[in-house]
């Protein structure tokens, strides 16, 4: 914190000692460690101190040692900035029950923390320590609990000793305790000595901290190691903006701003990544001559992380399999009477189809790998009904599935057949490895996949490998969606001109269609025209300039006018959805300001802060990463559900999911989750909601774009309403998406052939 105006004292520059007992933490940044707190320093009168800075991973409750500067400011006055500490036992019953109650431990509340001391009185901490199966002799304290608290004393132990360490490098609580949990006793000798693997093996630590961390321990700036991991970091990143390769000039382009180094030297760490690896190696990168992305004429040199090069092979392979296989799972279709049998489906569905859904019906039964596509109101779930009623019919063993929760409980709803999601389907294990692969098939005869503009690149190649050969594959998607959150453009490289795979693309709006203000718009968004907003029942625009009233406007609109004039429920049925995460109308402000609106913090609803978030029972929340150990099949990026319970002795937090699944959470994993009372448009794909709020405003103007509007109005079933400035709007409307995404999907399936 700054000092006053003015020379400083002696008594602020000169080093000093603080010891007191870490009463309440005020404010904690989880990315830097830096703290506000109050500490009672034992002088008595209830007064308690402000001291500010580095106490990464300090428990209330605990006896610190402190050194540092004595300072003042001019709003908060006299205060202690805190350089580093030690943790120091405390010296009383009262100080150790306070501590022991504090949550530190797992195990131990204020209650048990109340039995423990009275029990052992000052030995108490030794007992622990030292003889923790004596635990047993408290009552109420079976021997479960009691080894649940020894195994957490001594994990609380081994991590303080890596924060202690890490605290230098301003790495934050839940990042040490990860490290902690990857490599336990090895931790503080990987942090010293290849600070860059915690870069690829710990969620949360990208190149940017491990090249701090690397700073601190005396790795030289031009260090091979540190090019290497910079590189790969490179490529990262563009898999998360949805590349599978980079061009090789980008790449290194991409590095050396980021490193600040000699492009001589990236070129020779780039060389030696993609050297041929040591026998039962993987090579660092995979460098491979393609046509230029965007269908430019001059060929690229693609270098490629190991995962996407193989996933990319993998797939391409695959699919062509199954397209040229002999076998037929479903051989009746071959020679059907189709005239008899569109009839016979006309008597079950009770309406005819259009004739372009006669030649989807026909395609998805005949070939073994197709793709069906059109905008809303087009008839996709129609038409997928009636392949499945077919199929069915024919005795065909049909598997539905969808990348999200959402998407596959629709899916359930309009067949009124069983739906999943695809990592269920597949039963994907901790670690990633699906039990169903090309070892193991499926057993299934026509597989449909909805929504599957969703699907990344890495997903598809494990469903398209567990597909049997013989049986017939179906994509479903709306291909002017927004791409897939990771990296691939699967959908669009299937439906690619002059590629294997065949498609029907869906394009009349039925009539009944035609008096939805919210599909009627979606098309003329998608066609590059304004919305309409006048006298519709379900599509409206309230104008707002300012970025920032448009937020306040954009809550007000969710969380009071909607639910009072359409009788939704908000957190249940109405959705915000935001071009970006970032600014007073992005999703990040929007959901605080959303919850203080729907989930307000009340005396008896128990809560967890967590950095700049607090967590209450009653939440809408978000997963933000893939995390295949948790839940009963991994828990995936864009899963939402609501906080069921929070208990603060166990440290924990249960979400129930939309697949209805409850998924236990430590509080050291709550960096895993956000809240999603607004998410962005890019999170939102896959769902759909009773009515969606979109603030549209010219704060996000680098952010607008057409199939990012027409992604987040064909999110909503039955109301639109969106919130900003025409002008942003017309933004939107008019940007086309700048560029194709670095794939070779499409390159591959055509056999190697030019795009």
């Amino acid at each position: 914190m700054s000092t006053q105006a003015g020379a400083p004292r002696a008594e602020e520059r000169r080093p000093a000692v603080l010891e007191g007992v870490l009463e309440r933490i005020t404010y904690a940044n989880e990315e830097n460690g830096y703290t506000v707190a109050r500490v009672d320093t034992g002088r008595g009168a209830g007064d308690l101190l402000t001291v500010v800075g580095a106490l990464l991973g300090a428990q209330v409750g605990e006896s610190l040692r402190m050194e540092g500067r004595w300072g003042s400011h001019p709003q908060y006055g006299k205060q202690f900035t805190v350089e580093n500490y030690t943790t120091v036992l405390p010296a009383t019953i009262q100080g150790i029950r306070r501590y022991l109650g504090s949550g530190l431990v797992k195990g131990i509340g204020p209650v048990f923390a109340d039995r423990i001391t009275q029990h052992f009185g000052m030995d108490t901490l030794r007992i622990i320590e030292e003889e923790p199966k004596r635990l047993i002799e408290v009552p109420g304290l079976g021997p479960k609990r009691t080894k649940k608290i020894a195994d957490a004393w001594e994990e609380q132990k081994a991590i303080k000793e890596v924060m202690l360490f890490l605290q230098t490098v301003e790495v934050s609580t839940s990042i040490a305790v990860r490290i902690y949990k990857k490599y336990g006793d090895a931790s503080i000798s990987v942090v010293k000595n290849q600070p860059y693997r915690l870069a690829a093996d710990v969620w949360g630590i990208g190149f940017l901290t491990a090249d701090r961390i690397a700073r601190s321990v005396g790795i030289p700036h031009d260090s091979p190691e540190r090019v290497k991991a910079g590189l790969q970091y490179a490529l990262s990143q563009s898999s998360d903006q949805g590349h599978c390769y980079l061009p090789e000039e980008r790449l290194i382009a991409d590095a050396v701003k980021l490193l600040q180094v000699d492009t001589g030297l990236v070129i020779e760490c780039l060389a030696e990544l993609a050297a041929p690896p040591e026998e039962g190696e993987d090579p660092g990168v995979v460098r491979e001559r393609l046509p230029g992305p965007d269908g430019s004429p001059e060929p690229v040199t693609a270098v490629y992380l190991v995962p996407f090069h193989r996933a990319e092979l993998s797939l391409s392979a695959q699919l062509l399999r199954l397209l040229r296989t002999g076998e037929d799972r479903m051989p009746g279709f071959r020679d059907v009477a189709w005239d008899k049998a569109l009839s016979w489906l006309r008597g079950r569905t009770g309406a005819d189809l259009a004739p372009e859904q006669e030649a989807a019906v026909k395609l998805a039964l005949t070939e073994k790998v197709a793709v069906l596509t059109g905008g809303p109101g087009c008839g996709k779930s129609f038409t997928v009904r009636s392949i499945i009623e077919l199929a069915r019919a024919r005795k065909a063993k049909v598997v539905l599935a969808a990348p999200t929760g959402r998407a596959a409980k629709r899916l359930a709803e309009l067949t009124g057949a069983e739906a999943s999601t695809v990592h269920r389907l597949l039963e994907l294990k901790p670690g990633g490895d699906a039990a169903y692969d090309r070892d193991r098939p499926l057993d299934a005869d026509l597989v449909v996949v909805d929504e599957a503009s969703m699907l990344d690149l890495l997903l598809a190649n494990k469903l398209v490998k567990a597909v049997p050969p013989g049986a017939h594959l179906l994509f479903v998607g709306d291909v002017d969606q927004l791409p897939s959150v990771g990296a691939g453009e699967v959908l669009r490289d299937l439906l690619a001109d002059g590629g294997p795979v065949p498609a029907v693309r869906l394009t009349r709006v039925f009539r009944q269609a035609q008096q939805s203000g919210v599909v009627t718009n979606a098309h003329r968004i998608n066609a590059g025209q304004h919305p309409l907003t006048d006298g519709m029942k379900d599509f409206f625009l309230f104008v707002e300039d300012d970025t920032e009233e448009a937020g306040r406007l954009t809550v007000d609109v969710a969380a009071r006018r909607i639910p009072a004039r359409f009788g939704l429920d908000p957190r249940r049925d109405v959705q915000v959805l935001a071009p970006m995460h970032r600014g007073p109308a992005g999703a990040g402000a929007l959901n605080g300001l959303l919850q203080q609106a729907i989930t307000p913090g009340r005396p008896d609803v128990p809560e967890k802060r967590f950095g700049g978030r607090v967590f209450r029972v009653g939440d809408k929340v978000t997963q933000i990463r893939n995390n295949y150990d948790k839940g009963e099949n991994g828990v995936f990026n864009g899963t939402v559900g609501v906080v069921t319970s929070l208990d603060p002795v166990d440290q924990r937090l249960t979400v129930r999911t939309d697949e209805d699944e409850e998924v236990p959470y430590d509080f050291d994993e709550l960096d895993e989750l956000a809240h999603a009372y607004a998410v962005t448009i890019h999170r939102s794909q896959g769902s759909e909601y009773p009515a969606v709020v979109i603030p549209v405003t010219t704060g996000a103007w680098m952010m607008l774009q057409r199939n990012l509007l027409y992604t987040a109005v064909t999110r909503a079933k039955g109301l639109v309403v969106l919130v900003g400035s025409r002008k942003a709007i017309g933004q939107a409307v008019r940007t086309v998406s700048a560029g194709r995404r670095c794939t070779a999907l499409d390159f591959r399936l055509a056999g190697g052939h030019k795009k």
